[in-house]
């Protein structure tokens, strides 16, 4: 189980709780039995990816000197040990979201498939630049459509607020390419930033960002999420001069893990917010 990034696999369990939490009717014991469910399945999904893309990586992050010491290998443990537990987390988020209906669990289906395409030796879609950010933008979108689709059906408010995730989570596959950029030159591994260059995928993803914030205030201002959150307009300013700072610094490991800290600082403030008016309002009614 050390071979779990524990930190990435929690942060990853936002969008469909907000997903259920936004398309749950009343709060009652049943449901919330069954959003424990789910988020103990895509709890399980989102370990079997972050594993799965270990074990098919672990040569190139044998090879960077940044992630050699944190890889399992350098924990004892063997490629066979850490491929027969992705599968077994596999299995059991497959069965978790069964549990909680068809529909979450043919999303997990695609969301497992969406990372064999990224990670999968012989596919490797990780080193095909722009399609890669294509795979995280659906994974993104997805991931809230997991939990909207427990209570409800797929519609188009449904649509329109998982595109906010799957900005965020492609805006965010960009700047970690930028971070990653010398890792992945040395391992010949052709990301966006390899192909096009560190500066260009770090704009992208902040042009990426920039979209999410103006989609979340349209989305607020419609009402099709709570109106509350047209403050992430005022959230914006904070990220922009992060990210601004992050590019004076000349874009080095270091300032772009500072600014990654940053904005997930700022995206779990928004989630908080979220959550907590939907919930509000649910108790109201």
């Amino acid at each position: 189980m050390s071979s779990i990034r524990f930190d990435e696999v929690c942060a990853l369990q936002g969008a469909p709780l907000i997903g259920a939490i936004l398309s749950i009717s009343a709060l009652t014991i049943t449901n919330t039995l069954e959003v424990a469910i789910l988020v103990a399945g895509n709890f399980c999904l989102v370990s079997h990816v972050f594993l799965f893309n270990d074990w098919s990586g672990i040569g190139g992050d044998l090879n960077d000197p940044r992630r050699a010491t944190r890889t399992f290998a350098a924990k004892g443990l063997s490629r066979s040990d850490v491929g027969y537990l992705a599968l077994s987390l596999l299995a059991l988020g497959l069965l978790l979201l069964r549990v909680v209906g068809a529909t979450p669990f043919c999303i997990g289906l695609a969301i497992a498939g969406l990372s064999a395409l990224y990670s999968a030796p012989g596919l490797h879609l990780k080193g095909t630049p722009l399609f890669n950010s294509g795979l995280h933008l659906a994974g993104g979108m997805l991931h809230f459509l997991l939990g909207y689709a427990a209570f409800s059906a797929i519609d188009a408010r449904g649509l329109l607020v998982s595109c906010f995730f799957g900005l965020v989570f492609s805006a965010g596959h960009f700047t970690h390419e930028a971070r990653d950029h010398d890792g992945d030159t040395l391992n010949g591994i052709r990301t966006n930033a390899v192909a096009f260059g560190r500066t260009q995928s770090f704009i992208a993803g902040l042009v990426l960002f920039t979209a999410a914030y103006a989609l979340l205030v349209a989305l607020a201002a419609s009402g099709l999420v709570p109106g509350v959150l047209t403050v992430a307009a005022l959230l914006y300013p904070l990220h922009l001069v992060a990210s601004l700072r992050a590019l004076r610094a000349g874009l080095t490991f270091e300032s772009l893990v500072g600014l990654q800290r940053c904005y997930r600082a700022l995206y779990a403030v928004i989630g908080i917010v979220m959550v907590v008016a939907t919930l509000t309002s649910l108790s109201r009614s």
